[in-house]
């Protein structure tokens, strides 16, 4: 780690990782600091006896296709594949489907008997959606214009986009809609040898590209003078800069790392009234070596409520899990099989609890789990499972810094703070999930080539 920058790249989530590598193949001398001890932020994984468990790499658009060739190269393109069999199973259907418009389309007409003129009405209103469309419709009234009380059909279109960036009805459509439509294009697709392989190579990547990647490095303060940015402090040391690209948590980057004094009055008190996003829970589970797990689904939301219902979703009594199945063929030439199992959920329910309550509800929560799965598709789950492990919103936390866990950022009105930054303080960036559009794999990765766009505009202008 030298002792001056052009860039400093706090994070490296998708959208820091991005960044850099684009800053980088400017031209630019760039420094990628990441306080945990890999890289990945909170698109990771972890290695327990013998398993690797992928914490979000679950699915993401076909556009992430495109994006891994533009910006990553082709060996990365190369490697995305498409999710076969994903399964909705609750109160009011049980239907398989490949997440494609023309399968969902006819899900639509034929199992729910929604006209088809309804059907297509619907899609040409997705595919019209852009980002600075009116934001009064919620999701709920938008679902009403086409399907008015078929919560039946709300909950087939909704419940994939809140697994996949935690939205709710009640807020702005387009929020949904633009989600919804990038992976209603062509189905859903993983990163064939899993999240491990992706990031090692996204590593030799960021190096090939002559960006200094230092992990273990936490990032103290962002250190503003004179109205620029000229230093970040990690781990105790002033490292001098022109330009500092946050990958971290938006209220944390303006709060604590910059300092609200720095900002002016009317920014600070919009920024409070951003609302952060919700949190995760996830249970892992290891299969043994020589033991195989039935196919039963790639991908599979399942729900034992009546309907759908955002507080129902996010109870730590939980009804909702969405199990995410690893096959041997994820990763070409292992034997392993794996299970994760997510549920929404809000970090107030945890945090409060003592270190007795906290472990008892970890383990229980564990253990609904494997009973569920007992219950409905692997009977013998408990023969042939050698390891579980559960995830809560204070480990979100604990390991990417996020406020209150968020695993979604903010909500969609954090966009706007984020995006306006660098006109409060020039060469300060933001990157990452915000506003829920930002969220998840492909709008990560997009936004980091946003950002690294503006830096360089700033850049060129003289302001940074």
């Amino acid at each position: 780690m030298q002792d001056r920058y052009d860039i400093i790249v706090i994070g490296s989530g998708l959208g820091g990782m991005t960044a850099a590598r684009r800053l980088a193949a400017v031209g630019r001398k760039v420094l990628l600091v990441e306080q945990h001890s890999q890289l990945g932020g909170l698109a990771t994984w972890f290695k327990r006896k013998g398993h690797v468990f992928d914490v979000a790499l679950h699915g993401f658009p076909v556009g992430m296709k495109k994006s891994l060739r533009k910006y990553w190269g082709k060996d990365f393109a190369e490697r995305v594949v498409q999710v076969q069999s994903i399964r909705f199973e609750n109160p009011q259907y049980k239907i398989g489907s490949t997440f494609t418009t023309p399968d969902f389309t006819a899900k639509l007409v034929e199992h729910f008997k929604v006209p088809a003129a309804t059907v297509q009405a619907f899609f040409a209103a997705i595919t019209a959606m852009n980002y600075y469309d009116d934001q009064q419709e919620t999701t709920r009234e938008f679902f009403n214009r086409f399907f008015p009380g078929r919560t039946d059909v709300w909950r087939f279109l909704m419940e994939p986009i809140t697994y996949a960036n935690g939205s709710t009805l009640d807020e702005p459509a387009i929020s949904y809609g633009i989600v919804f439509g990038n992976f209603m294009s062509e189905g859903v697709y993983t990163f064939l040898g899993g999240t491990d392989l992706m990031l090692d190579m996204m590593r030799r990547e960021l190096r090939h590209a002559g960006v200094d990647v230092e992990l273990s490095a936490l990032a103290e303060k962002i250190v503003v003078e004179g109205g620029k940015v000229r230093a970040v402090v990690v781990n105790g040391r002033e490292i001098g800069c022109r330009a500092a690209v946050s990958n971290g948590s938006l209220v944390r980057t303006i709060l604590d790392w910059t300092g609200a004094e720095h900002f002016r009055p009317e920014f600070i008190a919009g920024l409070r009234q951003v609302r952060l996003s919700t949190s995760s829970c996830q249970v892992y589970i290891g299969i043994k070596p020589g033991e195989k797990l039935p196919h039963i689904g790639d991908l599979i939301f399942t729900s034992t409520y009546p309907e759908f219902d955002t507080d129902a979703l996010l109870s730590r009594q939980i009804t909702s899990r969405t199990y995410s199945v690893y096959y041997p063929e994820i990763r070409p030439g292992t034997d392993r099989y794996s299970i994760v199992a997510s549920m929404n959920a809000r970090y107030q329910d945890w945090a409060g609890l003592d270190p007795a309550a906290y472990k008892a509800a970890k383990a229980a929560m564990v253990e609904e789990t494997l009973q569920a799965l007992e219950g409905s598709y692997v009977p013998n789950i408990r023969s042939i499972a050698d390891w579980t492990e559960a995830a809560t919103p204070r480990t979100f936390e604990r390991y990417t810094l996020h406020s209150a866990g968020a695993t979604f950022g903010t909500k969609f009105e954090g966009l706007k703070f984020s995006t306006e930054l660098s006109k409060q303080i020039p060469g300060l960036f933001h990157t990452g999930s915000v506003g829920i559009i930002m969220s998840g794999w492909l709008g990560a990765a997009n936004y980091g080539v946003i950002t690294a766009s503006e830096v360089e505009k700033q850049f060129a202008a003289g302001l940074a």
